[in-house]
This record gives structure tokens, C-alpha cells and sequence, in this order.
């Protein structure tokens, strides 16, 4: 089988504009079904692949956070360039801090964080994404399981030097947390780690919109818009952003 590169793409609605990122070593195939669906009501979403991402392990190890988060900026300003005056912001895992960063620093109309961790995640979490990264990717260059698994002993032994910079990115984001005014919608499966499981209830209680509400999926995992309850996270989501007082 082929692999498909993953890349950004962009739905063309309305006025309303939904800025989706995906998490780390993620691609935007995970928030793909999430922009046809908003798309179908009317939504125009826009979702960048971040730097380092979709392509051979090593270039994800080789990219740090700064160029990630620049991914960020350069979908919310192509969404300014093309005339979009009201942004949503919606994120899974790491794009969920990054919608909450966005948040802090630029105005937005609406955050949707699914799934993100403001407490600090050890290198042990972080090397197992990297390596179920490998793992996805190398099955897809038709690789034997004993080539993948020299691969993946290889990637194993790669400096994490980005590690310290994400720990910050992350930390400084949830100092940042009071800042964000706009209406704020927090989803997490119970289903996830514990780690994220706090970070939502954290997220709830420290970020500084007035309008706030924290939504649990019981039967769901990690990566909430391609999980068992998609449909229902889906339908949450366009209730919430259709019921902001959008510009005509």
C-alpha cells in the first residue's frame, strides 16, 4: 500500500471560520471527518499539517515545538488573510493546548479543547507516541515486522531533545489559562489517561471565560473525533459553536 502524504486542507463555508489542529505525531486526518462535518453546516474549517509531521520519524524528532506552534499561526493568519474576522479554534491533545495558546494571544471567538494535557508528561510517554509513530508509518512502506522492529530499536536510542521546550510550551500554557475570554468547550474521554482526565478538570477550573463547560465521553480514548462516540463529539461541538452570537 501507498502512503498518502498527509497534508493541510481547507473547507470553504460561510463567514465562520473553525481553525482544527491535530496532536503530536498526529496528522490532520484526525480532525479530516471533524471539518466535513462543519463544513456540511456551513462552517468554513481550516486545518494546517504541522511542520515535522506526516513524513519519516526522524523529521518529527528533528522539528521542535516553535515550528509546530508557527504551523499554528500561519492557519489562523491565512484564515485573517482571507477575510475571516471570526475564528473558532478547535484541538486534539497537543493542538489542544495550542488552541488554548491561540486563545491567550490572539482573539478568537470560540476554544474547543478535546483531550489536552496541561500537566508535565514524562520522556516515557513521549517516546511511545514517537515509536507508535514509527510503527504507523513504517507498516505503510510495506516494511516486514523484522525491519520495522530494527527500526523502531533505532529510533529508540534518538535524542528526545525537544522534550524540555514541549514541557514549556505546556506549562506556559496553563499559566496562561486565565487570560482566554472567549466561550470555551472542554471535552474528554473517560476512558484516557489519567493525566488527561485532571488536565481537562484543571483546564476548566483555571481558564477565564465566563462561558465554560467541561463535556466527558464515557466510552472514549484518547483522539476523541475518531473514537467510538465521533458522532456524538461531533454533534457537541456544531451545538456549541452554532449558538455563539456570530456576525451576520
Amino acid at each position: 500500500m501507498k502512503m498518502v502524504a498527509p497534508e493541510s486542507f481547507t473547507y470553504t463555508g460561510d463567514q465562520r471560520a473553525v481553525l482544527l489542529l491535530h496532536g503530536y505525531t498526529g496528522t490532520t486526518m484526525h480532525v479530516r471527518r471533524l471539518g466535513r462535518y462543519l463544513h456540511e453546516k456551513g462552517y468554513t474549517c481550516h486545518a494546517p499539517l504541522f511542520a515535522g509531521h506526516g513524513g519519516a520519524p526522524e523529521q518529527l524528532l528533528h522539528t521542535r515545538p516553535a515550528a509546530w506552534w508557527q504551523s499554528v499561526v500561519d492557519g489562523y493568519d491565512l484564515l485573517i488573510s482571507q477575510g475571516y474576522e471570526e475564528i473558532a479554534v478547535a484541538g486534539v491533545s497537543l493542538g489542544g493546548v495550542f488552541t488554548l495558546r491561540t486563545g491567550t494571544l490572539f482573539p478568537v471567538k470560540a476554544v474547543v479543547s478535546m483531550s489536552a494535557p496541561v500537566q508535565e508528561k514524562d520522556t516515557a510517554d513521549i517516546l511511545h507516541r514517537v515509536l507508535s509513530y514509527a510503527r504507523w508509518y513504517e507498516s505503510l512502506q510495506t516494511k516486514d515486522e523484522s525491519m520495522i522492529a530494527a527500526r523502531l530499536e533505532q529510533l529508540a536510542t534518538e535524542p528526545l531533545t525537544h522534550l524540555e521546550q514541549l514541557r514549556q510550551l505546556i506549562s506556559s500554557t496553563a499559566g496562561r489559562l486565565a487570560r482566554i475570554s472567549a466561550p470555551a468547550l472542554i471535552m474528554q474521554g473517560e476512558q484516557d489517561d489519567e493525566l488527561y482526565q485532571q488536565s481537562a478538570k484543571e483546564i476548566y477550573e483555571k481558564i477565564g471565560s465566563a462561558q465554560k463547560e467541561l463535556k466527558w465521553y464515557p466510552r472514549s480514548g484518547h483522539i476523541l473525533p475518531m473514537d467510538v462516540e465521533q458522532e456524538q463529539v461531533f454533534a457537541d461541538i456544531a451545538e456549541f459553536l452554532d449558538g455563539l452570537d456570530w456576525q451576520a
